[in-house]
């Protein structure tokens, strides 16, 4: 994945969480000195072998499941084996050779990001080395972080820290998004076992690390390549901006936007879309709507669209980008069901309260949000439309996004509703 400075239209805030104000550095500083005591594959590291898994949460039965497997000797010496249902790939370098077999001419994007996560967790870093922003010097406890929040025309990056050690707690951008968990040591590193994201409402996937253990066998011929396939036979995947993902479109890239049962009539919606190298749009995640109803239609136009195959220095390349849209639609006259607080935690089959960082705001504070709830009974969205702070808002959709509900019935037929929940700071 390719990250492009945006320091023309940054403003960062600094958010410390349980911690009073205390001495400045800059997030670039803060973002290298985590990355320096916890990545794996930095120059000079301890050669490594590492097993993982990746799993929906307690969906046992779920397409979004896969396995990584890393051999690593060096920034030049590894090789890499990915599973999942519909791809596997197994890659060596070896100096300047490279082995690519795949199983599958499309590399999923949520797979990829998982591994990015695990191999890379901080992927921005060089972007970040071209802002000027300041945060507070992480400190205090584990459980206290310190968080960088980063504006850019339709993007925003929130990048946290934890405050023992300053290592990376959680980045949330629009396009890639991991949380940080049961950071062991290994060696002279601090490496998170857990890694976890919520791509959609209603969707976590995890990596597990099974098995992280050194590695002695350096010159194992499993790092033997004999000649290096062709580059037009291998899969990369390029960020691009979005004029650029917009000119690859075969036709129109108007949406025909449909009426909605509530909520606003115009305003703005994202998503992040990726391409296979035969231009057909084969994932598009959701990445925030000024009216949740509409998120869903974007997401399934958006699928048909088919695209110019993109060419990188002559050869095909899968392609990926956060598109913006300006929506203007009409709001049926009969709206959606609008629940109470009550009403909603009564639908609901699991419920996880969130749990709100020292300093979010004074005890007993009610923090409200809006949610909404497809016919199936999962989550479809959660509004800030009480425009919380972001730590706040933080909480309440990891908790939120692991509720379940029981579909809601209007003349005995399932309905897709929308609802109130309040949460109170303990």
């Amino acid at each position: 994945m390719r990250w492009i400075a945006i320091s023309m239209l940054l403003c960062t805030i600094s958010i410390p969480c349980g911690a009073a104000d205390g001495e400045k550095i800059s997030l670039a500083a803060a973002a290298e000195a985590a990355m320096q005591q916890s990545k794996l594959t930095l120059p000079g590291g301890q050669p490594f072998h590492l097993k993982a898994k990746i799993f929906e949460k307690d969906q046992p039965g779920s397409d979004y499941t896969g396995t990584l497997e890393i051999y690593w000797v060096s920034p030049s010496k590894w090789k890499r084996i990915v599973t999942s249902p519909d791809f596997s790939q197994t890659l060596v370098m070896n100096q300047e050779k490279v082995s690519e077999t795949d199983q599958g001419d499309y590399f999923p994007f949520w797979l990829n990001s998982y591994v990015t996560a695990a191999l890379d967790p901080l992927p921005m870093l060089e972007a970040l080395k071209h802002t000027e922003s300041q945060i507070t010097k992480p400190h205090g406890g584990a459980k206290s972080t310190t968080c960088a929040d980063i504006h850019a025309r339709v993007d925003r990056w929130v990048i946290c820290f934890e405050g023992e050690h300053g290592l990376l707690s959680s980045v949330f951008t629009k396009g890639y998004a991991a949380e940080f968990y049961d950071y062991k040591k290994f060696g002279d590193k601090w490496v998170a076992r857990l890694i976890s994201s919520d791509p959609e409402p209603g969707t976590k996937i995890q990596l597990q690390v099974t098995e992280l253990t050194s590695f002695n066998q350096l010159d194992d011929p499993m790092f033997n390549v004999q000649e290096s396939t062709p580059a037009a036979a291998r899969i990369r995947s390029l960020r691009i901006d979005e004029d650029t993902f917009r000119k690859l479109v075969v036709g129109s890239t108007e949406i025909e936007w449909p009426p909605t049962g509530g909520g606003l009539a115009t305003g703005g919606c994202a998503v992040y879309v990726s391409a296979d190298r035969a231009g057909h749009v084969r994932e598009a995640w959701p990445e925030g709507c000024d009216n949740t109803g509409l998120q869903d239609p974007l997401r399934e136009a958006v699928k048909k669209w088919q695209l110019k195959p993109a060419i990188s220095n002559g050869d095909p390349v899968q392609v990926e980008a956060l598109l913006g849209f300006t929506f203007h639609t009409t709001v049926n006259p009969s709206p959606l069901p609008e629940l109470s607080d009550a009403e909603v935690r009564k639908l609901a089959t699991s419920i996880v309260e969130p749990v709100f960082p020292s300093g979010t705001a004074p005890k007993g504070t009610p923090l409200t949000v809006r949610i909404s709830v497809d016919e199936t009974g999962k989550l479809a969205g959660i509004e800030n439309d009480h425009h919380l702070g972001t730590d706040a808002v933080m909480a309440i959709y990891r908790a939120v996004s692991r509720w379940g509900f029981h579909p809601y019935l209007q003349d005995g037929k399932p309905s897709y509703f929308h609802g109130e929940l309040i949460f109170r700071v303990q």
